[in-house]
């Protein structure tokens, strides 16, 4: 049983959604109440899986409720209900909020963005865990692209393309910008993947709010004894890994999903090096002492991957699951059932080909044995493994 919390201060809305979502009584425990000081108490009364909130709320309001909520119940995942279309504010709202929901409010959409939460918390079984994610607001940028985005950003001629460019070679900034560009605050009738229409479709002065916010990115700062994850070498794989997917698009992996699916890969590093920084350092030591794959040394002492933490952490923030999905079985695509050649076929593929060869990785690994001409070929993919090869070779060949 999931334990929900609905807070807005509009009791009609309220006694809608109780009576939408009535159907839910015996999964979700759900309970409703119609302000932040009511909502405030409720916690601490009780522990809720899920805070669902309105933004405009008299006293306490919803982005108040919300910043308590994560800094003293991280693992409650948190969705904001508003009626808000501003820009300034979703970037305002972002680093508080995994999820939006425009009013008026779609109940068909709400009971989809909470079954897919509960779908991904499953996916971290370790509360410690679900904690850690919970309390992610912001990311580390890379001081090189923060510094490039200042400058590009103060251009008066400066294009969409351009910004797109710059964004792109970042993990941290393009799945921020992503994130609140596919949010209901703008309403999109289907998820945006592409980064430069991102950026021109929210404009330059949110992009610039969004790059200058201190509450969304933060300097990255290695910590001491994670010697073996440079920043710049963990960027560089990530831009290899992109590169390397969308040479290998096709059937129904497209070039803009497969770019980005390849630059997000490893967006679990960027928490564990954050939020875990003693953990990730000492899977690291277990795996050069022992000899065992990085992979199955986090999960021995973190209790899951960094592929599962960086899906977790793209599910809550709404990117499209097919992203999600590819970023969680990146180097376990034979855990699912293959239906055809698809993202997660195409990044697990070009990932084995760049994985022990490419000296960005941040430990280089043998390949996943499963991945290989054979598990090509059982996708039905539009090319061979000596294609394929061909195609990542030219596509990471120096300019």
């Amino acid at each position: 049983m999931k334990d929900i919390l609905f807070v807005d201060d509009d009791r009609d809305l309220l006694d809608s959604l109780r009576a939408r979502l009535y159907k839910h009584r015996h999964d979700w425990n759900m309970k409703f109440v119609s302000s932040g000081e009511q909502a405030r108490a409720a916690l601490e009364q009780q522990r809720f899986d899920l805070v669902v909130s309105d933004v405009r709320m008299p006293g306490m309001d919803g982005g108040q409720l919300l910043t308590v909520v994560k800094q003293r119940w991280p693992t409650s995942m948190r969705i904001i209900v508003s009626g808000y279309s501003d820009p300034v504010q979703a970037v305002r709202l972002t680093s508080l909020a995994h999820q939006f929901v425009a009013k008026p409010c779609d109940g068909r959409e709400l009971e989809n963005i909470i079954e897919r939460c509960f779908h991904l918390q499953e996916l971290l079984g370790q509360e410690s865990l679900r904690k850690v994610v919970g309390r992610i607001g912001k990311l580390p940028a890379m001081p090189k692209t923060y510094g490039l985005l200042q400058a590009a950003l103060a251009q008066p001629t400066v294009t969409a393309a351009q910004i797109g460019d710059i964004v792109n070679a970042d993990a941290a900034i393009a799945s921020k910008v992503l994130q609140i560009t596919n949010s209901a605050f703008f309403r999109l009738r289907k998820p945006m993947v592409r980064i430069k229409d991102a950026v021109t479709y929210l404009g330059f002065a949110t992009v610039r709010n969004l790059v200058l916010s201190a509450e969304i990115f933060s300097q990255w700062q290695a910590p001491k004894g994670l010697s073996d994850v440079d920043p710049e070498r963990l960027q560089t794989h990530a831009q290899c890994a992109a590169a390397a997917c969308k040479a290998l698009a096709g059937a129904r992996a497209s070039p803009d999903d497969a770019w980005l699916a390849g630059l997000l890969h490893d967006i679990g590093y960027w928490i564990l090096v954050q939020e875990c920084p003693k953990d990730l350092a000492s899977a690291l030591e277990l795996a050069h002492a022992e000899g065992l794959p990085l992979l199955e040394c986090e999960r021995r002492i973190t209790g899951a991957t960094h592929a599962e933490i960086g899906a977790y952490l793209l599910g809550l923030w709404g990117l499209p699951y097919a992203i999600v999905e590819a970023v969680a079985l990146h180097h376990t695509p034979t855990a699912v059932s293959a239906h055809g050649y698809d993202l997660v076929g195409a990044l697990a593929v070009s990932h084995a080909m760049i994985d022990s060869a490419d000296r960005y990785a941040i430990l280089a690994a043998e390949p996943d044995p499963l991945v290989n001409a054979g598990y090509l070929a059982s996708l039905n993919a539009p090319f061979d493994w000596q294609t394929a090869e061909s195609r990542v070779a030219s596509a990471l060949k120096p300019n």
